[in-house]
Parts: structure tokens; sequence; C-alpha cells
């Protein structure tokens, strides 16, 4: 047996401030046991320890909570420093939603740690099951309606209810600053209109996609979209001084980390939030990615982009953003709300931006619920449900899906609990695996009957659901859709400054946004959905309207448009002209339309015209008769 060293006097637990007995006899007992003790006197020690407690004598230390995927450790620059700590993912792929046997029942000894205050409500609480009779409690009938529309808009015009002339005014303005600060002897002179002229190439340049950004402008592969409204160098030369804000006020924001975006932020998150909300809203999150240097790059390895940016978004089952919420590290809780924890905050700080609360269902998975959260929503009157792991619901008791699957598909079991004031029930059913769903307001029931595929009996079989997992899962996926409309055509010019990264996040971002609004006034006004657009051709509209912008003020009054000639304009357009013919709102915009001779004389594009003309619009790009005899060129542009 191996020697038995003791502890040296000059090593004693009392020596210095130490607070806690029990660890400092750990961390003894290890250094000694690892050097010098055979592994039953180490087993030993471990013992001694194991029956030592010590917060009769110095109380429970207090102890962080181990949420590592928001993690506050982020440094407060911004380009000079690496990425956070790796982070955990809300969603993981295999779907954790689904329980596993070997966490059968809950107990008090849960595996995250909690305070003193919050190991004595958990002890507190009882759930009590749940029969069929008393369990027929329906969600809340949606009593608010959507606007009805006027009229269906130009594609570009919602756009442009986001980015409107003053958010397109600050960013110009910023850049020709930042411009003046880091090249003084040149000068950027960015306006407005060329920056939406800017805002369009990329749009085009996520359309069309090509390996490397100056083919763009390239003898072989060169795209007249692009090329043909801004220079190359005079497209780097903005990218290389867009800008946002003014460095010089950084330090009396030094605490904010999302500074330099800050005014592009504040202007969005007012437009998203008013506008009309539906019924059912879902708190997610989605990713930006990004490789450069940032201390707000988190390391997700388990999504399809593990390195970028998160973002908390509170959409609709379509993916309409209403509110969003740019991670910056541990999310404290706002002013006047209880703080219950990082993810729990998050989903307070966005349902702030929901409307009559109490007309509202507000979803959300796994990684967002607890008792605490669901508790304090009902006390805010805002019905809602999500997802649950089972040690997230104290003292909650269910059967192991071993059981449940020998009763068969269709299994469920309800329990409720009275927590914080709040009635809170939870419902699990058993399908091909376990899934536990806890809510504030609605029961198991009424049961519906699913169809399901049965690998035994090669078809479908009937199985009985409750009413609770049918309305997660009807209305489920608002942030997917949102993120899968995004990555479809996403800006992908590269840079590594990090402001730009979100800047054209929130173009596609607002892209999106203008496309859903224009389906639901097609949807209001009973527009045949194969006249919709879909979400290429509206942002091939907006881009081809951004792009003809003119780059230069004009005094010039407009004229009304005629009706007639729009229709019968229409009517020629769908013939199939050779060259896309601009929308009503470019072509009597009185700017910048200048006749000028083409290399070959074409047929005029004007309604009801079939003659020929060598001449063309600078702007428009199409032939128009401009003679004695037919001047189309006036009528075509009024």
């Amino acid at each position: 047996m191996s020697e038995v060293h003791p502890v040296d006097d000059s090593e004693s637990v009392y020596s210095g401030d130490h607070t806690d007995f029990s660890y400092k006899i750990q961390q003894i007992i290890l250094i000694r046991g690892k050097l010098c003790c055979s592994r039953n006197t180490y087993q030993l020690f471990g013992c001694f320890y194991s029956a030592m407690d010590a917060s009769p004598f110095y109380g429970v230390p207090p102890i962080e909570s181990d949420d590592s995927c928001l993690s506050d450790s982020v440094s407060d620059s911004d380009e000079d420093s690496g990425a956070t700590e790796p982070s955990d993912d809300s969603s993981a792929d295999e779907d954790p939603d689904w329980t596993d046997d070997a966490t059968a029942c809950s107990s008090a000894a849960t595996t995250r740690r909690v305070s003193a205050a919050a190991s004595t409500k958990w002890q507190e609480v009882v759930w009590d099951s749940v029969q069929q009779q008393s369990s027929a409690k329906h969600y809340p009938v949606w009593q608010g309606t959507l606007p009805d529309a006027d009229e269906i808009r130009e594609p570009v015009q919602y756009f442009r209810d986001f980015f409107d002339a003053e958010l397109l005014e600050t960013i110009s303005k910023q850049s020709n600053l930042y411009c003046a600060q880091e090249s003084p002897n040149s000068a950027l002179k960015l306006d407005p209109s060329e920056l939406e002229q800017f805002i369009g190439t990329v749009m085009y340049i996520s359309v069309i996609h090509l390996p490397r950004l100056r083919m763009y402008w390239s003898n072989d592969c060169r795209i007249r979209q692009v090329a043909d409204v801004v220079s190359r160098d005079r497209f780097e030369e903005i990218t290389k001084f867009l800008h946002f804000n003014d460095n010089n006020n950084m330090a009396a924001n030094s605490r904010d980390k999302l500074f330099k975006i800050r005014p592009i932020v504040d202007s969005l998150l007012q437009k998203f939030q008013a506008i009309p909300q539906d019924q059912m809203l879902f708190i997610g999150e989605q990713i930006v990615p990004f490789k450069g240097r940032s201390s707000l790059k988190q390391y997700m390895p388990k999504k399809p982009h593990r390195w970028g940016y998160k973002i908390f978004v509170l959409c609709d089952t379509k993916g309409l953003v209403h509110s969003f919420d740019i991670f910056t590290g541990r999310t404290a809780p706002e002013r006047g709300e209880p703080d219950i924890g990082p993810t729990g905050n998050i989903v307070l700080k966005l349902a702030q931006a929901v409307q009559r609360a109490d007309d509202h269902l507000l979803y959300f998975d796994h990684w967002f619920s607890s008792l605490d959260l669901l508790a304090a929503l009902a006390k805010k009157g805002i019905p809602a449900l999500g997802t649950v792991q089972l040690n997230q619901l104290q003292g909650c008791c269910f059967s192991t899906n071993s059981d449940m699957k020998k009763k068969g598909r269709g299994t469920f079991e309800e329990k409720k609990v009275v927590f914080d004031g709040a009635e809170l029930r939870a419902v699990k059913w058993f399908d091909s695996n376990g899934v536990i769903i806890a809510s504030n307001f609605p029961g198991a029931h009424s049961v519906s009957r699913v169809k399901r595929w049965d690998k035994k009996l090669k078809h479908n079989v009937f199985v009985t659901c409750p009413s609770i997992i049918s309305l997660y899962h009807k209305f489920l996926g608002g942030v997917h859709a949102l993120n899968a409309q995004i990555a479809s055509c996403r800006i992908q010019v590269r840079s590594k400054k990090y402001y730009h990264r979100f800047f054209f996040h929130f173009v596609d971002m607002v892209v999106v946004n203008s496309w859903l609004l224009y389906q639901r006034d097609c949807d209001s006004l009973d527009v045949p959905k194969k006249e919709w657009k879909d979400l290429l051709a509206f942002r091939t509209s907006v881009a081809q309207a951004l792009c003809m912008q003119f780059n230069e003020n004009s005094s010039v009054k407009r004229e009304p448009p005629s009706p007639d000639g729009e229709r019968e304009l229409q009517k020629k357009k769908f013939r199939g002209p050779t060259r896309a013919l601009p929308t009503m709102e470019v072509r009597s915009d009185a700017v910048g339309h200048w006749p000028m001779t083409g290399s070959e004389r074409q047929r005029c594009k004007f309604n009801k015209c079939k003659g020929q003309s060598v001449y063309k619009c600078s702007k428009c790009g199409i032939h128009l008769c401009l003679n004695k005899h037919n001047n189309c060129f006036i009528e075509f542009h009024k």
C-alpha cells in the first residue's frame, strides 16, 4: 500500500480568505491523491469529502447560469478581437424535442444548476394528472383582423416602406463623412439615388451568381444589369466607404456593441413593429454567415453555417418579421421584467412588440421554454406554448417511451400545475417517439386523428393526437420559412467589416418582408395566385427599379400617368418585347430620360405604334419614335 503523505500546515484550508471549506478540501484531495496516493486511499479521501457538507456553515455559494450559449465574455471591441466561445445550438439536427427513456422522470436533483431561491421553488412544484373531463380548455379565439389593401403597389414601393428617404440620407451622409475621415484628399459624393443603385446592383449579384465579383464587369462574363449601372471602381469605392454611424461618437457609446449599425437597427425595428400582426407568432433564431474577425461571431457546430452572428426573431407563421434582437452576449432583463434566465429574457424582450397581447398565440421551441417563462407570459396575458425537455419541468413525471410504446401510437398523458400563480399544462404524446409540449392555456382535449404511415402494415393509419400537439405543429416553422427565403438569394458580397455583413442581411430581410406584404395584399384583393410574383421575380423587379434611379437631383415635375396608355402598354408587354419595359414609376419620373441614337433601327415600343426608330431612351434603353409625325418618346414618358 502506498504511503499517505500528511497535509502541510502551510497549506491549511483556513489560510487566506476561503469561504467554501468543502471546495478547498476537494482541491487538496485531488492534488495529493493524484501525486502520492494509491487508488484505494484516494477513494477513501473521496468518501470523506462526499460525506462533508459545508452549507450549514457558509450557506449555498452563488452559482452562475450554465447556459454556455449566452456567454457574457464578449469583448467590447468589434474587429480587433476574435470569436466568442462556442455556443450550444437551440435546435439541433436530430431534433432534441423528442425525449429519451433515460430521462423518464425528473426530480429535484436536476442537471441544471439553480440558485437557492430557485431550488426552493423547485421542491414546491407538485403536478396533478388531468383526466379528459377536466381538460376541455380551448385556445383563445382571435378577435382581430388584418387591414384590407386598397391596391397592389409596385414591388419597389413595398421596399421603400422600410428603406425610406430618411434612412438612405443617413447612410449617404455617414458614408461621405467616413470617407472624409479616412481619405481627406478624396470625396465619395454618395447621394441617396446612387445608394439605391448600389443596393439594386447587389440584388442582381445575389440573383446572378459568378465566382468572383470583378467578373460582372469583365469582357468575357459581363453582366449588363450590373456593369451598365455602376462601374467596377465606383462599386468598390462605395463598398469601401459604406458606413452607418459616426466613429467620433463611439467613445460615448462604448458599451453598445452594435454602435456601427445602430441607425439601421433602430429604423428597421420601428417599421417592423408597426406592421399589423397575424394571430400566430413564433420566436426563433437565425444565423448570419460570417467568418471574419468579430467579437459578436458565434460558433455553432450543428448548424448549416457554423460561424456567424445570431439573431433572435419574432415573426408570423409565413416568416414576416415583426421584431428582432441581435445577440451580443448575456441578455439582461428589460426594465420592469423579471430575470428568468438568458433565454427567457430574450422571449420577454421580443414579446414587448406583440400587439394586443391577448389576441395572439406565441410559439417557441425547447431552447427558450421554462416554467418561469410560461408563468411570466401568462401574467402579461400572452398565451404561449412550446416544446420542452423533461428536465425543464420541475418535479414532473411521465411514463417512459417504452411503456407508452407498448400502449400503441397516439398514447398521451396530461399534467397540470399552478406555478407562480399561473396554471400551466404539459402533455406528452407518443407517435414514433415521445414529445412534450407545455403551455399556459390549452389542454390535450379535444382529440383529433392524424394520418401516419405504418411500416409494418405498409399503409396509412389514423393516430389519436391531442389538440395542443396539432396546434403546435400546424403553425410551426415561421423562422425556418424566413431563413429558407433569405438563403435562396442571399447577398454574398464579401467584406471584412462585420457591419457590412449585417447591412446586406437586413437588405435580404427587407426584401422578404416586402414580398410577404405584397402577398398579403394580393390575398386581400383576391388576386389569382397564378398572377402573384414569386420571391425571385419580386426581387428582380425591385433591383430593376432601383438600378434605374438617376444619381442627380432634378426639379422637373412629373405629369400624371395616362390610364389608357398604361393599359395598352401592358398588352404590348404581354406580347413579349425583346427588352423588359421599365415600371410605371421609373418611366414617369422625368429624371435622366434623354434621346440618343442607337446602333440599329428597331421597332418602337410605344403602344399602337408599328413604326421603327433609330432613337432610344438613355435610361429606359428602349427604342421610341422621335420625328415630326410620331413623338412616341414624349408620350411614353408621360
